[in-house]
């Protein structure tokens, strides 16, 4: 069991899947700067967004990549 606490999110990075059809168009997610998405941080709609984008990486998006924002991250 891991009994180290879960680092808290920052508002620095963001996971984002690009669209492969439309230029421009993807979605974002707030995360760590390894990638790792809270869940339970996201509101309903949001975590249903993230988790069908994972599902079809490599037939509707790209395989995400992690951004780093200057400031907040919109």
């Amino acid at each position: 069991m891991n009994s180290r606490p879960m680092p808290l999110m920052s508002d620095n990075y963001e996971l984002r899947f690009e669209s492969l059809f439309q230029a421009g168009r993807g979605l974002a997610f707030p995360c760590d700067a390894q990638g790792g998405v809270r869940l339970d941080a996201l509101s309903d709609r949001a975590r249903q967004n993230y988790l069908f984008a994972r599902a079809v990486v490599g037939r509707e998006y790209a395989t995400p990549i992690v951004l780093r924002c200057g400031g907040a991250c919109d």
